[in-house]
């Protein structure tokens, strides 16, 4: 007898679903490397201007990313060279998801450092392409030779370089990633997704440079719950990507909104660099612990080796915090966990239950 199962491709039926986390009430939430702040939430004038805003926005009507002027203000605001052309996804995930199936033919490879993102890997598993992983070093520096010897053997249709990395924090050396896009005869992403948070990005050579595609989001900076991400890259392969992005991948609400955040883009600016003191203030903090190694990081969390992973991701949630135990997700990382940056507050809670276990 014929199971409904059986209809269902047995490869996906092998792969396990992204958690995402719930948030117990009353919890600080460092778990998943959103903004702790509001970016409107101390101008009242802002809020309001944004609450007549959404209460005008033409939700009975389908929207139209191309027309709806926020690839002019994501141009603007990041300064995106004329001659790159803009996607827009509904998250970096949907985008991740479409490069991967521009080039999905039978027998191509996707190739990666590791450990970094797993959407990575769960899309080349998911469109049947040969997953290429690459580890790091063990300080999580780019293992160049490697990933060259890699790309020469596999020829990877498409290669993925976070930058700075997720979930290490570390931001490779910039002439180590430019080695891999000339190396490359395929598409390589450069993912941008802390990019915020570091000293250095690709989008100045988006569209001058064939074969890379810059990609950001929106999310780190704030608006995690707007879904918004963008890749820049040359005609040759963004006029392709237009072809099979869905119609209607965005909503009227994120649309607007992220347009009017990009045009008061000094209050992003500003908790941006809020965040960016906090994490130096929580490195140099943790970095005294004797028993621990914290990794530095040009992201907005900060990775850190312990003695005991899961001891420390059960302690914080009973004091209500959560974190992220990457232990057991890749060899190298053995007993890390990552701790988003959040306000003060949260920090110095981290922090307090830390020295009660390590001081």
């Amino acid at each position: 007898m014929t199971a409904l199962s059986d209809f269902i491709r047995p490869d996906i039926q092998s792969l396990t679903a992204y958690q995402v986390a719930d948030l117990p009430e009353g919890f600080i939430k460092l778990d998943a490397m959103e903004s702790p702040y509001h970016p409107f939430v101390d101008s009242d004038a802002l809020l309001d201007e944004w609450a007549s805003l959404i209460k005008n926005a033409p939700i009975h009507l389908y929207p139209n990313p191309a027309t709806s002027g926020l690839q002019e203000a994501l141009r603007n605001a990041f300064h995106i060279p004329g001659e790159a052309k803009i996607a827009l996804g509904n998250g970096s995930d949907e985008l991740i998801q479409l490069l991967t199936m521009l080039v999905a033919k039978k027998g191509a490879s996707v190739l990666a450092p590791e450990p970094s993102f797993v959407m990575y890997k769960h899309n080349a598993a998911l469109y049947g392409m040969n997953y290429v992983g690459v580890p790091l070093n063990e300080d999580f520096t780019l293992n160049l030779p490697a990933m060259l010897d890699a790309i020469e053997q596999h020829n990877p249709a498409l290669t993925f370089i976070a930058y700075p990395n997720n979930p290490t924090g570390v931001c490779f050396k910039r002439e180590e990633v430019e080695q891999i896009i000339a190396a490359a005869k395929g598409i390589v992403v450069v993912d941008e997704a802390y990019g915020a948070f570091s000293g250095d990005s690709f989008l100045p050579q988006a569209g001058s440079v064939e074969n890379l595609v810059v990609m950001r989001t929106i999310s780190k900076i704030g608006f995690a719950g707007l879904r918004i991400g963008y890749a820049s890259g040359s005609a040759t392969v963004m006029d392709e990507l237009a072809k099979i992005v869905p119609p209607y991948n965005m909503n009227q609400l994120s649309l607007a909104t992220a347009k009017f955040a990009l045009h008061h883009a000094e209050q992003i600016n500003r908790i941006t660099a809020q965040l960016k003191q906090e994490r130096e203030s929580m490195f140099a903090e943790l970095s005294l612990f004797g028993r621990l190694k914290a990794f530095p990081s040009d992201a907005n969390f900060i990775t850190v080796r312990v003695p005991d992973a899961a001891m420390l991701y059960e302690t914080l949630k009973q004091n209500k915090i959560l974190i992220k135990k990457l232990h057991g997700v890749h060899p190298l990382l053995d007993q890390c966990v990552r701790i988003t940056i959040g306000a003060p507050e949260q920090n110095e809670a981290v922090l307090a239950v830390m020295h009660k276990l390590y001081a």
